[in-house]
């Protein structure tokens, strides 16, 4: 079979370290390589691991045997009560209020993964309760981020008695107060940043309320999941649930996860242990939305992890609020149907297609402007641009594809509407939404993290607002934050690597945010057999190296263009992540090179 064709067919245990093949290597990067830690040994054999798998440990944080055992064996019983979570106790009796008034309920949920996880949890729950519950996701494009005030009118004119925002909600003031002027029963749940003047409602469930609740980074769908909990608590009538809600509650974890994985949520402590639990059911999902939505994206019978959610499930059901409609997500995860649920699923994979082509089209339109208005000079400390043709359900996609090319906070404006509408990505240690909070006197309305956020904007204000960030940039970004840094867990001989290490490697999963995939770096490293050019554009490299201690064969994502330089030294550096590679019944370690050096 040609090579192309082999790259191209990776099992799952090497199909996460993928992602590569979408950064960009134009910077160089500062590597820091954290050292041996004399208690690894000592936690090896407590653990009865290899001391490489307790120096990541160690490197995670985890010292000691009693969190070592816990973080490798994350239990569902380890997560945190819900009625410890802030506001959820009077919430949780607000809706059992309304299940017995049969007053009408209506969750108002955003229109992101981590939005429409939490909605379809919470209106599962209470269907089954015999609740009579609605749900509403505003446009993405025609009403925009949060709670709006035209919508509060409309769904207490439908009847509502009790909203219930779902990811949303914290800075709304205005809309909070006019759903109690309307007589509405107003609670937030939401996990977003917030100031002290928060809005007036019946209750607010929010993780942070609390300074003492041990899970401040819940997700919105976790939140949505607790309260769900909490509400199925009260109405027991033993010592456990209701079966019928129990299994779906069991299930719903895997809701739950994505939302948490999708929001790109610290994959520590209870956020660790929810998203590992409801991983393994996504192997064999009850659910009919998702075994559709998983069929749909080629995954089935696969063991699913972060990656795939993160990378192929996730932008699908983002791919209906951002093309379309994100009810129609909603509507998918919450199906009884198993064909409609199919036709849903092929329908969002349809647009997601759709979505990549607008993404890929805006991104190298922006790289174009960049290079013309001269951004990429390296004393620019950020990088605005607005274009009215850009399609705003993709701004945030380019955005954070800008910031990996060009490691400088970014925000993508589509100039098109009024007011304008553009996300925010930004780069580590740099908190964007300070930033444009900073320069709010230039925008109509913002909001979202330290990380991402979002913003409305006046067109004839974008310049004043361009100006603005880059000044409060240049005297908050030291010089040393604008390098790309890897952080490296250790330096290795090749040596280390066997099937038996590498497949230790994944009981530190799930990887993601606060828990990275493992990166190793190995120096003075020689080509063993020559570098093949791989892939549709020839843009990715497969090489076998050698330390003197071993050869292992890399592949190299978007290193196609160093095949020439490879050639012309003797030794270089390399960083990686380590898995294995399976092919028509065959299995190997490979390594998938995240950075070379060249010395």
């Amino acid at each position: 079979m040609p090579t192309t064709a082999r790259t191209q067919k990776r099992t799952s245990a090497i199909e996460p370290l993928r992602r590569a093949r979408r950064r960009e290597h134009s910077a160089e990067k500062t590597w820091f390589i954290t050292p041996p830690d004399p208690r690894a040994g000592q936690l090896a054999r407590t653990l009865k691991v290899s001391n490489l798998l307790a120096q990541l440990l160690i490197n995670r944080g985890v010292a000691d045997a009693q969190a070592g055992f816990a973080f490798l064996r994350p239990k569902l019983a380890d997560l945190i009560s819900p009625e410890l979570l802030p506001g959820v106790r009077q919430a949780a009796q607000r809706i059992k209020l309304a299940l017995t008034r049969k007053q009408k309920i209506t969750l108002y949920g955003d229109y992101d993964v981590d939005g429409i996880t939490g909605v379809a949890i919470l209106w599962q729950i209470l269907t089954l309760l015999g609740a009579n519950v609605d749900y509403y996701i505003p446009h993405r494009i025609d009403e925009g981020y949060g709670l709006k005030a035209d919508a509060v009118e409309s769904i207490a004119k439908a009847g509502t008695k009790l909203l219930i925002t779902i990811d949303c909600g914290i800075t709304a003031r205005t809309a909070a107060e006019l759903a109690g002027k309307l007589n509405l029963d107003l609670i937030i749940c939401d996990h977003h940043s917030f100031a002290d003047d928060l809005p007036i409602a019946h209750t607010i469930v929010h993780p942070a309320l609390d300074k003492s609740y041990p899970n401040p980074d819940s997700s919105g769908s976790l939140v949505a999941f607790k309260l769900g909990w909490a509400v199925a608590d009260l109405f027991k009538t033993g010592p456990r649930i209701n079966p019928q809600i129990r299994d779906f509650m069991l299930n719903a974890t895997s809701l739950a996860a994505m939302g948490t994985i999708a929001d790109v949520m610290e994959l520590r402590g209870e956020n660790r242990t929810l998203t590992s639990f409801g991983l393994s059911l996504l192997s064999d999902p009850k659910l009919p939305g998702l075994t559709a939505l998983i069929e749909s994206a080629d995954l089935s019978g696969k063991g699913l992890d972060s990656y795939h959610i993160g990378f192929r499930l996730a932008p699908m059901l983002n791919a209906a609020g951002r093309i379309g409609h994100a009810r129609l997500a909603v509507e998918l995860l919450t199906s009884t149907s198993q064909s409609h649920a199919a036709q849903i699923a092929d329908y969002l994979k349809s647009q997601n297609a759709q979505r990549q082509r607008f993404e890929r089209k805006i991104f190298n339109h922006a790289c174009q402007l960049i290079a013309k208005l001269g951004l990429d000079n390296p004393e620019r400390k950020s990088i605005v641009l607005a274009d009215p043709s850009w399609h705003s359900g993709v701004v945030g996609i380019v955005a954070a594809r800008i910031v990996d090319k060009f490691f400088r906070p970014t925000i993508i404006i589509n100039s098109g509407s009024n007011p304008a509408q553009g996300s925010a990505r930004s780069i580590p240690g740099f908190d964007i939404l300070a930033a444009i909070s900073a320069c709010s006197k230039h925008l109509v309305t913002f909001g979202g993290h330290k990380s991402a956020a979002g913003v409305t904007v006046l067109p004839e204000n974008i310049r004043k607002f361009v100006d603005a960030l880059e000044d409060y940039a240049r005297n908050h970004l030291a010089e040393e934050q604008c390098t790309p840094k890897l952080a490296i867990d250790a330096l290795t001989p090749l040596s280390a690597f066997n099937f038996e290490s590498v497949s230790e490697l994944q009981l530190l999963g799930p990887f993601g945010q606060g828990n990275p995939q493992p990166l190793f770096a190995t120096k003075n490293v020689r080509l063993c057999s020559t570098p093949r050019r791989v892939g549709t554009n020839a843009d990715h490299l497969q090489l076998a190296v050698t330390d003197h201690t071993n050869s292992i064969r890399c592949i190299g994502f978007r290193f196609g263009h160093l095949e020439k330089k490879l050639l012309e030294r003797d030794i270089f550096n390399i960083a990686y992540h380590a898995g294995i590679d399976s092919f028509n019944g065959n299995s190997s370690i490979q390594l998938v090179i995240e950075d070379i050096q060249f010395e």
